[in-house]
């Protein structure tokens, strides 16, 4: 009898270090979908058809071209904010004294691998004991906990200055 159940202990520690092991790149917010379904999220509807004033001033349809109608999604954002697209690469001439003094103390042109290296080492070093990822708990939070702000200390903060902050709600009576 005894035998038995030190089987079944030993079979279920076996198991419990295998589905610890299981996951190569750490995931902190373990947000997955429940279903094959498609992604809500993923489909753009397409412009809607508009008659040009002038058939001649079409483009030549190119095949695997772009289509009128095709969404930009990103080109209707800057639209909508105000901004223009910018054409080519580079930086516009208009942005050039801002780089400049953003970049004033130097800048390192692999930055994103870095901090890709970086965030990676963080989230295996932070990635949940093993009941939180047996049982998929979301460990996000407690893993950044020390680098969030604290949004109502700074909001007091700031007020306490005098400092207009027009986007957070008005102060309640006793603040």
């Amino acid at each position: 009898m005894f035998a038995g159940k030190g089987v079944l202990a030993v079979a279920a520690i076996a198991m419990l270090t295998l589905a610890a092991c299981g996951d190569d790149e750490p995931r902190l917010m373990n947000l997955r979908a429940t279903t094959d379904g498609p992604d809500e999220f993923g489909i753009l509807p397409p412009k809607a058809l508009q008659m040009p004033n002038d058939l001649t001033a079409l483009p030549e349809p190119t095949l695997g071209g772009a289509n009128l109608t095709d969404p930009t999604p990103e080109a209707d954002a800057v639209a909508a904010l105000g901004g223009r697209l910018r054409e080519g690469t580079g930086v516009p001439a208009g942005d050039g004294a801002l780089v400049n003094h953003a970049s004033r103390y130097g800048r390192t042109a692999a930055i994103r691998q870095e901090l890709a290296a970086y965030d990676l080492e963080f989230r295996r070093d932070n990635k949940g004991r093993i009941l939180e990822r047996i049982f998929n708990v979301n460990v996000y939070y407690k893993a950044y906990e020390e680098q969030s702000l604290d949004q109502q200390a700074e909001l007091a903060r700031w007020r306490a200055r005098g400092i207009r902050t027009v986007s957070a709600p008005p102060p309640q009576d006793g603040e």
